[in-house]
């Protein structure tokens, strides 16, 4: 017989999932803009790029901007935390008790900084991911201990 698992779990997984999803392609595009940083200066140098696609040449400008250094710390950080989060996922979905701690842990370390983003200035994305993570350490809190397993 297949195991029920309660909704809102389901929602966090997917959630995680998501999240894990977007950090690894924001590391590929890191480090691929790393890799072809050349190409991309001579590019965003190139007449094809003039008057055209605006938004293009405004996000070439900023990805030139960052130092390689960053590029690569920021590349490999995304890709490590895309993979911690993979492992809350699947550990979340196996209702494994350490998936609980590790997601407790995580996202209550992450609540504090983006409380101070908010008040750096209030974004419907700020303000979703902020109601999301308190949201997912509610239910870890008070139903996923009840329903996990070591």
């Amino acid at each position: 017989m297949k195991k029920q698992r309660p909704p809102a779990l389901i929602a966090i997984v997917l959630y995680k999932s998501f999240v894990a999803s977007l950090l690894t392609v924001t590391s590929i595009a890191l480090l691929l803009a790393l890799k072809n940083h050349q190409a991309l200066e001579d590019f965003s140098e190139s007449y094809l790029l003039e008057s055209k696609l605006k938004i293009i040449e405004f996000l070439l400008e900023k990805v030139l901007s960052v130092k390689q250094k960053t590029l690569l710390f920021s590349g490999l950080a995304a890709a490590l935390y895309a993979g911690l989060t993979t492992v809350e996922a699947v550990g979340l979905w196996c209702e494994k008790g350490w998936a609980t701690i590790l997601v407790l842990v995580l996202v209550g370390i992450s609540i504090p900084p983006e409380i101070y983003e908010l008040f750096q200035g209030v974004t419907v994305l700020k303000l979703a991911v902020l109601v999301a993570n308190i949201a997912v350490l509610w239910y870890l809190l008070h139903h996923l201990p009840k329903h996990g397993n070591s």
